[in-house]
């Protein structure tokens, strides 16, 4: 008679064929990740008809605080009442703040809030795009 040795259940999983596995799947997606660009973006045209009609108010506040309106020093009175005439004119014309960047952050919302105040809706603010 044979004796057969009994067989112990082995209750352990070898995971050394899944590391493996893993491993390749990392090196996959490191080498074909550079070689994707999520991040273009295709921009629609813009016909005619989106275009602004008007150039909009460029208010300049300089590096000493002083405050012009198209090439003009005004004093803020004079500012609302000069930007409320233009309104008059051409109600649909934006108005775009340029600051020094040396202004304080106080001294432009303090522009910006006389004119929202004072009802002007369309109220930015211009920077200068990095290169």
């Amino acid at each position: 008679m044979s004796r057969r040795k009994a067989r112990r259940m082995m209750n352990q999983i070898n995971v050394v064929p899944y590391i493996d596995v893993m491993l390749v799947l990392l090196v996959i997606f490191m080498v074909t990740a550079p070689m994707t660009n999520p991040g273009l973006v295709e921009l629609p045209q813009v016909g005619q008809a989106m275009k602004q009609a008007t150039a909009p108010l460029v208010i300049t506040i300089k590096a000493d605080k002083s405050i012009e309106l198209e090439g003009k020093n005004l004093t803020r009175d004079h500012l609302l009442k000069a930007v409320k005439d233009s309104m008059q004119q051409h109600p649909d014309q934006a108005v775009v703040i340029a600051a020094d960047k040396n202004v304080i952050y106080d001294e432009v919302m303090g522009v910006m809030d006389l004119l929202k105040q004072n009802e002007v809706e369309k109220v930015g603010l211009l920077l200068k795009p990095a290169q």
